[in-house]
């Protein structure tokens, strides 16, 4: 018997009535299993002067779920989640963020998010071409991975020169569109200082522009390869020092013959350094959190204060005081109160989140890449992605992650559908994780997602338990697509599925399996 998309829907609609009559049991636990730390407390001073609290603490399921999400883009395997849940240990929830931190997903999804910013990829406007955009998403990995230090990261990208194929961070400035010093100007702002260009005074707009205006290019003989270097000649015309206003209002003097760029990075990274980190905690708390402290996450600036300046303040101060590591700054959010608290609304509270998401963690679509790659761990082989224009012919292998792709111009109809950024701004806002109801019709009559749900070899064992373990099996499929056992309500509303005349048992369980993907709880943060 082959079940209909409107026999779907009908499963789906009574898996969410039962989501929405009993929401708190499966996602909320009773206490908290955690202590305050920092970040909660100030966190908690801003709420309580907006009459607020912080929301309850989330369950163990709901827990391993959302932080595998927003470390690695990817969900945990069931076994994962049942071994998390069985442990009894009180501070397994801090050693799971440290191993989580280590693994190569992360690095893979980190750089996924420097990508977007860096504009990284092979064809218009940023025109890398492939071996630029290899090269240059491999420096980014390896920084990552070694977790090099935030401040050097930023100085190493401001300050390269080279072959855009030898010198990776010279694809900085390759990458910009425009190669004008506003243009390079406004991507460094909007990169490091969180702030459109626009936006700043006539004067700080000037002396930013002068300070990338010894910028320069020339080709090499061989094919698509470029040279950046800084052009020896003087800021001024009389060839003597030339002073230039900073973003936070000081003067910086570039001495005859010097990169002006070395003294904007030398500035940024040291007593601009406050400035440098609050733009990336703010950006890593929107990364994490689902909303800025300051937003949008790039748009700081004096009209545009942030919802809680404690918390921006003390993320900004750690952050500088661990020497700029990136590692620890997502730990000290991860293992916090705020992070871990529910994403389900008070009772009594409407539908619309508190300021800032400090109240409750904010439920948000997943990005394209990390629905993809879930779908293609459920039906067992990776999409098939190559590049054959521009030359040279760049081929991915079935099993990389879609979260792995190094280059923004190969992509698919799916994950355009989706709301995968194009690279074209560096904005955050790119990035279009907005449900459409084209997307819901894609995952309800898609052949091929049908294909990869029937097919699973992920959940062929649980599809083909026998009758007598009935709850096993629907436990099974709940466990790897959700991160959580059912409940007894859904488990009683997948056995009367089940025992529909004439539905073949493993039909049925594939039928679970694709009302499931079809739901919010899959498709969403929470």
């Amino acid at each position: 018997m082959r079940t209909t998309s409107f026999t779907i829907v009908l499963l789906l609609a009574a898996v969410a009535s039962l989501h929405a009559a009993g929401a708190a049991s499966p996602y909320e636990a009773a206490a908290w299993p955690i202590s305050a730390n920092a970040v909660d407390r100030e966190v908690e001073k801003s709420l309580k002067g907006a009459g607020l609290a912080l929301r309850a603490p989330t369950s163990d399921a709901v827990f391993i779920r959302r932080v595998y999400l927003d470390a690695l883009g990817a969900m945990p395997a069931a076994a994962e989640t049942k071994a998390f849940l069985a442990d009894p240990d009180p501070g397994k929830r801090a050693a799971l963020v440290a191993k989580l931190l280590e693994r190569e997903e992360f690095v893979d999804y980190l750089s996924l998010k420097w990508g977007d910013l860096l504009r990284i990829k092979s064809e218009f406007p940023s025109n890398l071409w492939p071996n630029a955009v290899q090269a240059y998403n491999r420096w980014i990995r390896d920084a990552i991975a070694s977790n090099k230090p935030y401040d050097r990261f930023v100085a190493e990208l401001l300050t390269s020169s080279g072959s855009n194929f030898r010198d990776p961070p010279v694809n900085f400035f390759r990458a910009i569109p425009g190669r004008d010093p506003a243009s390079i100007a406004g991507a460094v702002s909007l990169a490091f200082l969180g702030a459109r260009y626009d936006a700043w005074p006539k004067e700080i707009r000037q002396s930013m522009a002068a300070f990338f205006s010894r910028v320069a290019y020339k080709k090499t003989l061989e094919w698509k390869e470029e040279i950046v270097y800084p052009d020896p000649r003087p800021l001024d015309a009389t060839g003597g020092d030339v002073r230039l206003t900073l973003p936070d209002g000081t003067a910086a003097i570039v001495p005859d013959g010097t990169d002006p760029r070395k003294i904007f990075a030398a500035w940024l990274t040291g007593p601009g350094k406050t400035m440098l980190a609050r733009a990336f905690v703010n950006r890593a708390w929107y990364w994490l959190m689902g909303t800025g402290i300051v937003e949008p996450a790039d748009d700081i600036r004096p009209g545009n204060p942030p919802a809680s300046p404690g918390t921006l303040n003390l993320l900004a101060d750690e952050f500088i005081a661990s020497g700029f590591n990136v590692k620890k700054l997502y730990a000290l959010i991860l293992t916090s109160r705020t992070y871990q608290q529910s994403s389900l609304p008070a009772p009594g509270e409407g539908a619309t989140p508190a300021p800032a998401g400090f109240a409750r963690y904010a439920i948000r679509r997943l990005d394209a890449e990390v629905i993809i790659d879930a779908l293609c761990r459920i039906g067992g082989s990776g999409e098939r992605y190559s590049s054959p224009i521009p030359e040279p012919f760049t081929y991915i292998p079935p099993a990389q992650r879609t979260i792995a792709l190094a280059d923004g111009s190969i992509t698919s109809p799916f994950l355009v559908k989706f709301g995968r950024p194009a690279r074209d701004t560096g904005l955050e806002s790119e990035r279009n994780n907005h449900p459409t109801a084209e997307q819901v019709l894609y995952l309800l009559n898609s052949t091929d997602v049908k294909k990869r749900i029937d097919a699973s070899p992920l959940l062929s064992a649980a599809y083909n338990m026998p009758t007598a373990k009935r709850d096993d099996q629907i436990k099974a499929i709940y466990l790897e697509l959700l991160s959580r056992p059912p409940t007894a309500a859904e488990t009683a509303k997948a056995r009367e599925y089940f025992a529909t005349p004439g539905l073949a048992s493993r039909q049925a369980a594939a039928d679970l399996a694709w009302a499931l993907v079809n739901g919010k709880e899959f498709l969403y943060r929470h």
